[in-house]
């Protein structure tokens, strides 16, 4: 519980594609841009602003919004493959991007899940039972959704808006939302999930 008696709110940001082509920009020893010259460096590039520059409206939109409505800055989580739950600050150098890009985000693959059912058993102890823990990442397939409930239960929602719509959509809602200061209405993972036809 908060200070003020307020339940306390986290986020998860599901992480960026890893493989695309703004990943290679980030990553070549050409790119001039500022988030490549950081991730250059022998401190790298944090998680928040790499992701932002390789997901562009989709992961500029999630963390905006995190920062908007978490109630503290230690209730932001990123979803990073092979290390498990991290925070925007997190630094990103060549040696972590090898482990990130080489993990799939896999229920099968043991790199992936062990770390995040790790982080999230932590994170649920702290809780008390009180809050609400909001997924903003895909909730129509189980790569999250099917680690994260079983260890949050009814605790863990994710934005009702974001069924049946894609991520360009998401982000753009979430970057609204978070310029608005009006929070997006949640539901819990036991309501319709998916895209309705």
């Amino acid at each position: 519980m908060n200070a003020d008696g307020s339940s306390p709110t986290i986020f998860l940001l599901s992480p960026a594609n890893l493989s695309g082509l703004r990943a290679r920009q980030l990553i070549s020893s050409r790119a001039q841009f500022e988030a490549a010259r950081l991730y250059r460096t022998p401190e790298g590039v944090p998680i928040a602003e790499a992701f932002a520059f390789m997901s562009a409206l989709y992961f500029r939109g999630k963390i905006a919004y995190a920062r908007r409505f978490a109630s503290s800055p230690e209730g932001i989580h990123v979803i990073t493959p092979g290390f498990g739950l991290v925070s925007p600050d997190w630094r990103i150098d060549a040696t972590r991007m090898k482990k990130l890009r080489r993990t799939d985000v896999d229920l099968r693959s043991r790199s992936y899940r062990r770390p995040l059912e790790r982080d999230a058993e932590t994170l649920a102890s702290h809780l008390d039972g009180t809050g609400q823990v909001v997924l903003l990442g895909s909730v129509a397939t189980g790569k999250y959704v099917d680690i994260l409930w079983p260890i949050f239960g009814s605790a863990l929602c994710f934005p009702r808006c974001f069924a049946g719509i894609g991520d360009m959509s998401r982000g753009a809602l979430m970057l609204r939302a978070a310029a608005s200061g009006i929070e997006l209405e949640y539901a819990t993972m036991d309501e319709p999930r998916h895209r309705t036809r």
